[in-house]
């Protein structure tokens, strides 16, 4: 009987035990969850943006969010908080968080930091390159032609800054490849401007089979000015669209008596 007593009292313990360190537990989910849907949002709007589906200076709502992704308000914000340290917005006084939309001297600044860190991770790569590496590259520039011959844009997006990685990984310079990464994140809404033509596709595939041809003949001074050659099209896409727009806007300005636009 007693023993009886005994294993009962040790089960009680155990479960009252389990009980108190699954509430403990239970936070530490909460936040884990809360995390990933936060970045799995912010993605979207990622994608969304260098699709073209958010244009430069669209408002982003916390109250359309979290109708649009059932989302609690603070994890809303977490996801605002996001998408703004990408670089994928801007925050404005009195008007709230904004697509980031950038003036033509930002774009041509941008890109000439990216020509920089690009060809000099080029030029520290070492010839001739690990054969496994290389394949590993084509193999993911296989699932980037799949993606463009299917026209899943999002896919050619997230395999596009997949072989981007790989190919600047071979520097062998982990910060400079992060450094890359973190100013190519925040050109996609410039780049939102050529993603979706088919030229531009078209052209950008072909430079990562020459970029891949490069690396296997050691050519270093064109596998440089393919890196360069690749900046070139999204940012004057973008420097079109934005005179245009500058000119279009000129146009229909009021003129003051003194003839000037104001």
């Amino acid at each position: 009987m007693s023993g009886a007593v005994t294993t009962k009292h040790a089960t009680k313990h155990a479960t009252q035990h389990a009980t108190k360190l699954a509430k403990a537990g239970a936070p530490a989910v909460r936040d884990r969850n809360t995390d990933e849907t936060m970045r799995r949002v912010a993605d979207q709007l990622e994608e969304q943006i260098v699709l073209g589906m958010l244009h430069p200076r669209e408002r982003l709502v916390e109250d359309d969010l979290c109708e649009r992704f059932s989302l609690k308000r603070h994890v809303a914000r977490q996801v605002l908080a996001e998408v703004e340290r990408r670089g994928l917005v801007e925050r404005r006084r009195h008007v709230g968080a904004l697509v980031k939309s950038f003036t033509a001297r930002e774009v041509t600044e941008l890109y000439a930091l990216r020509e920089l860190l690009e060809t000099d991770a080029a030029s520290r790569i070492v010839f001739p390159v690990d054969a496994a590496k290389l394949d590993e590259l084509a193999a993911i520039q296989t699932l980037h032609d799949e993606a463009a011959h299917a026209g899943d844009l999002r896919r050619v997006f997230r395999v596009n800054m997949t072989f981007h990685r790989a190919f600047f990984a071979l520097s062998g310079n982990q910060v400079l490849v992060d450094a890359i990464h973190e100013y190519e994140r925040r050109t996609h809404a410039i780049r939102s401007v050529s993603i979706v033509f088919p030229q531009y596709l078209e052209k950008a595939r072909a430079e990562h089979h020459q970029m891949i041809d490069a690396l296997r003949r050691g050519d270093r001074d064109r596998l440089i000015a393919l890196c360069r050659e690749h900046l070139v099209p999204s940012r004057d896409a973008y420097l079109d669209a934005y005179h245009r727009r500058s000119l279009a806007a000129a146009a229909h300005a009021p003129a003051n008596p003194n003839g000037d636009i104001e």
